[in-house]
């Protein structure tokens, strides 16, 4: 999950972080004791926000509002040691409301009560960010691939949504400086088997699809924020800020006519 944190305790925010990282290992958690920098790095996506109320400058009731101007689906947990901000904070529809100190148990707790929920794609066992950098994952945890350029080929694969890629394809985008000689298409086949055999250690079979001369990914075991989008998942149209594989050149076209998307909606 994308998880905000925002506490001026710094020792609240260290326990927050350290209990956090337990429950999600494989999301993408950012904690700040400041919230002005919350709305300083507010281009990255939130899905949930854990924010205490009382702290100098802005509280935790004002920038809960800025934050859901955003991402409207943002699920907006309160820190405090205040019992009498409760009806406040529901007044704004929070999905949780913490007293501190708090413990794991009260975090998780929050979390899996939270009120919106990004829904899961029955049988699609791997999940694909494509917003922001792109990384994979299977049952929460990051997938380490055995050469980075196993990773750009199943990038590409991705951003192709299951269109098959012939070697020309597949060698310009991940090895353009080469030629398409016999060589290079063999580093390709070995990129492709290794992706295969990854996948395959953690049981999941068939993800990469051999077609004639090429390769194509198998897009009905992915869950990708990328494709949610084009089917207008209200979560995915939230967390898209205008970056999308950030890391890769060949996906500059894909970015371009998503922010053509975006500015448009």
């Amino acid at each position: 999950m994308n998880i905000i944190g925002a506490d001026d305790n710094k020792h609240i925010i260290i326990t927050l972080k350290n209990m956090i990282d337990r429950i999600d290992p494989g999301g993408d958690h950012r904690f700040y004791t400041d919230p002005f920098d919350v709305l300083d790095d507010l281009d990255k996506p939130a899905e949930v926000a854990f924010l205490d109320i009382e702290m100098p400058g802005m509280d935790g009731l004002m920038l809960a509002k800025l934050i859901t101007e955003r991402y409207p689906l943002c699920n907006i947990i309160f820190l405090t040691g205040f019992p009498e901000y409760m009806p406040s904070a529901f007044d704004m529809y929070a999905s949780g409301y913490i007293l501190k100190p708090f413990s794991q148990k009260k975090i998780e707790e929050a979390l899996e009560h939270r009120r919106y929920r990004t829904p899961a794609l029955t049988g699609r066992p791997v999940k694909v960010q494509c917003f922001g950098t792109f990384e994979v994952f299977v049952n929460n945890e990051i997938v380490k691939f055995t050469r980075q350029k196993c990773k750009d080929l199943f990038a590409y694969l991705v951003d192709r949504k299951g269109a098959a890629c012939n070697m020309d394809m597949i060698i310009g985008n991940i090895e353009p400086d080469s030629e398409p000689d016999r060589i290079v298409k063999n580093k390709i086949r070995v990129y492709a088997g290794d992706l295969i055999t990854t996948f395959s250690r953690m049981g999941i079979d068939d993800i990469v699809i051999k077609s004639s001369g090429g390769f194509a990914v198998n897009t009905q075991l992915l869950d990708c924020d990328y494709y949610r989008y084009l089917e207008n998942d209200p979560f995915a149209l939230s967390l898209f800020t205008g970056e999308y594989m950030t890391q890769y050149e060949f996906a500059y076209e894909t970015r371009a006519f998503l922010l053509n998307v975006y500015k448009n909606r």
